[in-house]
């Protein structure tokens, strides 16, 4: 779809150009109640792109920096006015008239514009906001779906064809920063197996997800929900979880281990302190040997697919330990640790440290820089995971970015809240559009 804008008077006589004319960014709300941006890219001939930008609850040290007003008198600080000015005069007095076809050229003015490593002058998500933008607005000026125009841009790093819709890791349970407190693990997810279609794995997670609400009505605990979507009930252990989930797959036809398997997102550096990784299930802090053995055995117990943030952020000893000891039968998956940045993920290479990478385009800051960090997994036979944040907005550019890098998995939260559920109905609408045939 794409509009023009007839008040656009000085653009004179309708034209195909793809230059920049304008962009515009505003001030909207993400799914937390929190501002973020949203910006407006538009060409000369009147085709227009728009993205908002999610933020994180849990933030690893390594990301990109957005830039917040830190006004206490205004969102408690966390106004995103800054940012918005900086897209409405700095960003868009450089990228007016640049080409908005010209993809690496538009993010490599801003990231030397901004003249941070970590983009905090402009702030990253003032130039991400941009740099979605204006792939949106080139994909709307080249008159093919979001995810083709994103493919010809990744294709010539890493020849990739629209093969499939990548598998959804979905959380049904919400813990850590992002469920009621009483959980230390972050997220307890269901894993369709990867040989289904996407809208049977949809399927297959949400019949578990309800029957999870079932069980937990009948035991009188809470149905709330997180931040992510899944349930935030009020169980004592992180075990209780895990056979809260097992005792869902069994009520429904799926076999467990077969047709679904388990994930967890341990998000470990909010509960590792000085004398180690103190969680409830524990009645001390376990040492980073002692915590891997307590993931061996958990793993033993319930066969996990997906292990996410199992240690703290620079814990690279035990990372590595981790990977040797059973990364062959579990992803291994670094989100703080790699934090979508090249230089993070190089090191990991090197030292064998995770064999997965989760990938969040606001971690790094430009599509550009995505993209190569996504290239440099593959090439490395990293598993790749495209995944949203906790505050999200109805955007669904995420979903096609996901199909245009063939991403291994994506991860949008649970079946429900309607920032996930866009990305969800995304996905369902673009296998319709690729394999209506099949």
């Amino acid at each position: 779809m794409f509009f023009f804008d007839f008040r656009l008077s000085t653009l004179g006589t309708y034209c195909m150009s793809t230059k920049i004319y304008t962009i515009i960014a505003r001030e909207i709300l993400d799914s937390r109640g929190n501002p973020t941006i949203e910006t407006m890219v538009i060409l000369e001939s009147g085709y227009r792109g728009v993205a908002a930008v999610p933020a994180g609850t849990s933030l690893g040290k390594y990301e990109a920096k957005e830039l917040r007003d830190g006004d206490g008198a205004r969102y408690y600080g966390m106004g995103v006015l800054k940012a918005v000015n900086a897209v409405n005069t700095t960003i868009v007095s450089k990228l007016r008239g640049m080409d908005a076809l010209d993809q690496a050229g538009i993010d490599q003015a801003m990231i030397v514009l901004d003249g941070t490593e970590d983009k905090s002058k402009l702030g990253a998500n003032s130039i991400l906001s941009v740099s979605l933008g204006v792939a949106a607005s080139a994909a709307a000026a080249s008159r093919i779906p979001l995810y083709r125009y994103l493919n010809t841009l990744f294709t010539p790093l890493v020849p990739t064809t629209l093969a499939k819709i990548p598998t959804p890791t979905v959380n049904v349970i919400n813990g850590g920063k992002h469920g009621a407190g009483n959980l230390d693990f972050q997220e307890f997810q269901v894993i369709p197996a990867s040989n289904r279609s996407f809208t049977d794995a949809l399927r297959l997670a949400v019949e578990v997800y309800q029957k999870l609400k079932g069980i937990l009505q009948y035991r009188n605990a809470s149905t709330a929900v997180g931040y992510e979507g899944g349930f935030a009930p009020n169980l004592y252990t992180n075990i209780d979880a895990m056979q809260l989930l097992q005792e869902a797959v069994r009520a429904t036809p799926y076999r467990f281990g077969v047709d679904v398997f388990f994930g967890l997102d341990v998000a470990s550096s909010h509960f590792k302190t000085a004398r180690g990784y103190q969680i409830k299930d524990k009645e001390t802090p376990m040492s980073p040997k002692d915590f891997v053995t307590y993931l061996a055995d958990l793993h033993k117990n319930y066969r996990l697919l997906i292990l996410e943030d199992a240690l703290d952020e620079d814990d690279w000893e035990g990372w590595m330990e981790l990977t040797a000891r059973f990364g062959a039968e579990v992803m291994i998956v670094g989100d703080d640790l790699l934090a979508t940045n090249p230089k993070r993920l190089e090191k990991a290479i090197a030292q064998k440290a995770c064999t997965t990478i989760l990938l969040k385009p606001n971690q790094i800051g430009t599509l550009t820089e995505f993209f190569r960090v996504v290239a440099m997994a593959k090439k490395n036979h990293i598993q790749t995971i495209v995944s949203h944040r906790s505050g999200e907005t109805n955007d669904a550019f995420i979903a096609d970015l996901g199909v245009a890098v063939q991403a291994d998995y994506v991860k949008f939260g649970g079946p429900t809240r309607g920032e996930r559920v866009a990305k969800y109905n995304r996905l369902l609408q673009i296998e319709a559009e690729l394999f209506s045939q099949k």
